[in-house]
């Protein structure tokens, strides 16, 4: 499946299956328990991808791809970041953009769009948490090569790591397709990942969180 496919499969998924699901989980009200552990996993999961920008960034222009309801650019926002929100789902931009605190409005530009697109604009660092799950070694690296253009500085991601919980997961997602399942992740293993940008970059782990059915690897590239 190509770049775009996947990414038109994302965004149908999240701006017409899933929006409500999506909304009540990064918000405050009551989940269940499973999703319960998926929400702490993200927070831990943004907390870690956070730590490897610095604490204030008065001016600094972040490219937050693939914002989702914002709680990343809130927080890139209240560290005093110029902040480029995109996602392709327009409904979850519209979520981002009403949960902003009116106070932080001049420091956010809401885009919805595919991330990789040029007219964005250049950035000093770019954060794509959980972004990029979906994609291929090959889209992942054409994904970092196209930001790493317009990045002076680092681009911190995700990926889902090779462990066999994930990779069971996805081989049973191949044998038993559903037409209206949301987007499978791939695994990716970070040394092998690391091999295949070395000729545009150097790639760097950041840590792994794993929260119950929440399991991410964070990684920072720098071209």
């Amino acid at each position: 499946m190509t770049y775009e496919l996947t990414r038109d499969r994302v965004e149908h998924y999240f701006d017409r299956t899933a929006t409500k699901v999506w909304e009540r989980l990064t918000s405050d009200a009551p989940v269940s328990r499973i999703r319960e552990t998926v929400r702490k996993g993200r927070d831990q999961m943004r907390e870690t991808l956070l730590s490897a920008l610095p604490a204030d960034l008065t001016g600094v222009r972040v490219l937050d791809a693939g914002c989702g309801a914002g709680q990343m650019t809130h927080e890139l926002a209240m560290r005093g970041a110029d902040v480029t929100a995109v996602d392709i789902s327009p409904s979850l931009v519209k979520i981002a953009r009403d949960r902003l605190p009116e106070t932080l409005h001049a420091r956010v530009r809401f885009k919805s769009g595919d991330m990789l697109s040029p007219d964005l604009g250049a950035f000093d660092h770019v954060i794509a948490m959980d972004s990029l799950i979906y994609y291929t070694e090959a889209d992942i690296r054409k994904a970092l090569a196209n930001l790493g253009e317009r990045t002076s500085g680092s681009v911190a991601f995700t990926v889902a790591p090779r462990t066999p919980l994930l990779m069971g997961m996805w081989y049973a997602g191949k044998v038993f397709p559903k037409s209206d399942r949301s987007p499978t992740m791939i695994p990716h293993g970070p040394q092998r990942l690391a091999k295949t940008v070395s000729d545009i970059g150097q790639l760097s782990e950041l840590g792994r969180i794993t929260s119950g059915f929440y399991i991410s690897q964070a990684l920072e590239f720098r071209p």
